[in-house]
């Protein structure tokens, strides 16, 4: 498809919806979740990491009775702390692009016209 671009005189205004219809908008989207996406997303990135990997296997392990060292809380603490704390740091993050995203896509710009 090719655009067509129209010039702002007034005339062709109805033409523009009709034609602008097929192309996206102009945005910026620089992050990484939704609201849906976070949990999932995260925790799987999460558990990309080994040092997660081996807490969440202490975890499993220590949930059959045979192979019990501590309680089974006391082992899922570490486990949990540093993924509250990842997540929390993520979500700040996103949030502060989401941010920064909205901010420049809703600034004035200029258009250059002969």
């Amino acid at each position: 498809k090719w655009r067509i671009v129209l010039r702002d005189n007034g005339r062709q205004w109805e033409d523009w919806k009709q034609v602008s219809a097929f192309y996206s908008s102009n945005g910026i989207q620089t992050t990484k979740y939704t609201w849906f996406t976070f949990l999932p997303q995260n925790l799987l990135g999460q558990f990309h990491r080994l040092g997660n990997l081996y807490f969440f296997f202490l975890v499993v392990l220590n949930w059959f009775p045979q192979v019990e060292v501590f309680h089974r809380e006391i082992t899922m603490l570490p486990l949990v702390v540093v993924l509250l704390a990842s997540m929390t740091k993520d979500a700040l993050e996103d949030y502060r692009k989401y941010q920064y995203d909205k901010a420049i896509n809703f600034t004035r710009t200029r258009v250059y016209d002969k």
